[in-house]
Order: structure tokens, then sequence, then C-alpha cells
């Protein structure tokens, strides 16, 4: 064991496609507008990895920036986690690939598939490691590159997703900076939200979707504020998985932070799954737009109806 009580995150980075998709460009595509996507949720504008960019490449990219920003280097690394719904490969899974291209010694890797609260998981999961003396120092991304696995023909899934990538550096500290996880899943709602078949192709029941996270979601949220000894009026931000700016606006209203940031990354970004809450974190800090040490809830939801939140100091 370590003997110190908690763990923090020291540093962000992100990381998009160069590539950039407008709604009048998707209009040209399949039939659609940017005034009709941008109405049901929010989007304008998402970034497209190409054929020669893998996941990996994106977590990479992301992982190299957050460890810069911390001032570390890639052997100060001995844990890699990486949330990822997206990637091909199962062997070598993401994380060792980011390993290797990040240079780095001899890392426990490990992926984690929880969909769009992937990254939250994974966090949760290194803060345990960190705590219980298992890893010095953490490298969590999420990354997933959407339109990998989406059917161009629907209009109703290909205006909603982009490519992209975040991390965030973890390491132990005196205090409990990355507060107790809340997390679960609605099991018998899993078929709501699915990334399935051969080729893999990405399908949801948005309406579905869209009542359980109005409805379901912001009492849980409240109740990681509580677990992390808060008050959701005490939050600088809500930093929510970036799925859809009519559910993000109504679930961080009703989780009641009204001094509170609330990252809007989705509107420029689309929705990026497992990437969403570090990228969009990630946006905020390198902006100043949140004071070093604040309490900020992050809130991952989405695929298998799964959840999961704590509440973190900013960096």
């Amino acid at each position: 064991m370590t003997g110190l009580r908690g763990s923090r995150v020291v540093a962000l980075g992100h990381y998009q496609p160069a590539k950039v998709l407008t709604n009048d460009e998707l209009a040209a595509m399949v039939e659609t507008s940017d005034e009709w996507i941008s109405s049901r949720v929010g989007i304008r504008t998402r970034h497209v990895a190409g054929p020669d960019e893998p996941v990996d490449e994106l977590a990479a990219h992301a992982g190299a920036k957050a460890l810069a920003a911390a001032g570390l280097t890639p052997a100060d690394i001995d844990l890699v986690l990486v949330a990822t719904s997206t990637a091909i490969d199962r062997s070598p899974n993401t994380a060792a690939r980011v390993a290797a291209r990040l240079g780095m010694g001899s890392p426990a890797v490990m992926d984690l598939n929880v969909v769009c609260a992937g990254f939250t998981h994974a966090l949760a999961t290194a803060d345990h490691a960190v705590r219980a003396g298992s890893s010095t120092r953490a490298l969590v991304i999420g990354a997933d590159k959407m339109t990998g696995v989406t059917d161009w023909t629907d209009r109703t899934t290909c205006v909603l997703v982009g490519d992209g990538a975040g991390a965030a550096v973890v390491e132990a500290a005196d205090e409990e900076l990355i507060g107790p996880v809340l997390w679960g899943s609605v099991p018998e709602m899993g078929h709501a939200v699915r990334i399935e078949g051969t080729p893999p192709v990405f399908a949801q029941e948005g309406q579905a979707v869209y009542r359980w996270a109005t409805t379901q979601l912001p009492p849980i949220a409240r109740r990681v504020c509580e677990r992390a000894g808060v008050t959701p009026e005490e939050l600088a931000a809500v930093v929510l998985h970036q799925a859809n700016l009519r559910i993000i606006e109504p679930v961080a209203r009703k989780i009641g932070a009204v001094n509170a940031v609330i990252a809007r990354d989705v509107v420029e970004s689309g929705n990026t799954s497992a990437a969403s809450i570090p990228m969009a974190l990630s946006k905020l800090v390198e902006r100043g737009e949140i004071r070093t040490g604040a309490p900020v809830l992050l809130f991952g939801f989405g695929g298998n109806l799964s959840y999961a939140g704590q509440v973190i100091r900013c960096p």
C-alpha cells in the first residue's frame, strides 16, 4: 500500500483528426439539413478520421499531449487504460499499441469497453489502482472512431458521430482529488444503444435513450456530488457525455449546477463516445474556463445503458 489517501488528475490532453465534416456537407450525402441537425441534436460540425488513422493513433496523440502537459515522459507511466468500443483488432489491444507508439517501458495495458461511459469507468479504475498501490502513475484515455462503425445512409445516426481522443494522467495524492465513483447500468435496456454485426454498425433507439437520460440520470448525478461531499451549486463545471445538446442542457439544469460551466463540445465535435468527456474537459482547461482545484462533475452514460460519474478537482 502507498499510505496515501487518494489520487488526482495531473494533466489533460486531447486530439481530433484534421478533417471537419459540416452539416451542409452531410446534407449532400443523406437527406438532412443544417437546420434539422442543429435543432434536434445541436451539432454543427464533427471531425472524421481517415482510413489510415486507427483508434490507437488518435489515442496516442492525446496521450502524448497529456504527458507533455504534466511534464512527464512515457517511462513515468506504469498503467495505460484505454476506453474504446471501436477498435478493430482484439490483440494487441489498443492500450498496448498506444504504449508501443509512445515508446513506454513495461506498463500494464488494458482496454475497457463501456462505450460512452468508458472514460469515467477507466478513470475510476485508475483511481482504484493508484489508491491500492498497484500503480504509481496511470495514463487514462478515451478514444473512439465512431465514423468507422456508422451507416452513412441512416440520417438518424450518421449526423451524430465524430472521432477523437482525450487523455488524463493520474497519480497518487495525499488527499482525495478524484471523488468516489458511482456506477451502474440498466441491462434490460442495453439494446437501446448498439454496435453490432460483422462489420459492426452503430444503431440506437434515440427516444428511449433521451427519456432515460433526462429523467433517470439527474438524481444519480446528484448522488455523485453527495459522495464527493459537494453540492451541485458548488460545482465549477459539469462535463457530461457529449451525446446530444438536447440531453446535456436539461440534465445539467436538473442536477442544479447553477454556477457551473456546462461543457457543450458536442456542437463542434459530435458524439465521440468514450472520447467525449476527456476531450471536452481538456478544452475547457486549455481555455482557462475552470480554475485549478475547482470541483468538476464528470458523468458518462450511454451504451449498455451504463453510467459512471465522479467529482474531480481540476488540474
